[in-house]
């Protein structure tokens, strides 16, 4: 019993298994368990730091790429360095540390600037006809493609073979050729 809980304990001992593995000694089981268990810690580490609550930098962040900055040419408020995308960062962080929810403080904004706020145009008036032109040219483009597709392979079959003759035209045709000698 003593040996196998030493065995165990050296299974567990990290350092044991990497001296192991360079030496040889227990080879790819060595090896294979420091690869498992370096795995779990990355995926257990992972799930701890995917679920952690957002901070409020981060939710300032997440409204900050949702709104343009009025006087950056293509940039979102949180992209910006100038003067009012920080003041705009500031209000946000405020609106929030009040309590006001996401919809809130983008409405706040939109209310102050229009909808060319708005990194992505809202889904109606003339924002639906963006928002639909992508998926109605994806179809289309696919209509398209297949069109040609089906075009060209058709193009490029072969004929199918004449049927033979028939005795009356081969007859015909041996006149025609004796004809011609």
């Amino acid at each position: 019993m003593g040996s196998v809980a030493r065995r165990r304990g050296a299974a567990l001992n990290p350092a044991r298994l990497c001296r192991a593995a360079r030496t040889g000694r227990h080879g790819l089981r060595a090896a294979t368990r420091v690869g498992m268990a370096a795995a779990a810690i990355l995926v257990i580490g992972g799930l701890f730091s995917a679920h952690a609550a957002p901070t409020l930098d981060d939710r300032i962040d997440a409204i900050a790429k949702d709104l343009m900055c009025p006087v950056c040419s293509g940039q979102t408020v949180a992209d910006s360095n100038s003067q009012l995308a920080g003041q705009m960062r500031q209000i946000i962080r405020e609106r929030l540390q009040a309590g006001q929810t996401r919809e809130e403080i983008i409405a706040y904004f939109v209310a102050q600037f229009g909808e060319g706020v708005l990194a992505s145009p809202p889904p109606h008036g003339g924002g639906l006809v963006l928002w639909l032109s992508l998926p109605v040219a994806l179809v289309a483009g696919v209509f398209i493609i297949r069109h040609f597709i089906r075009r060209n392979a058709a193009a490029s079959r072969p004929l199918p073979a004449p049927p033979p003759p028939t005795p009356a035209e081969t007859e015909e045709i041996e006149r025609e050729l004796r004809r011609l000698e």
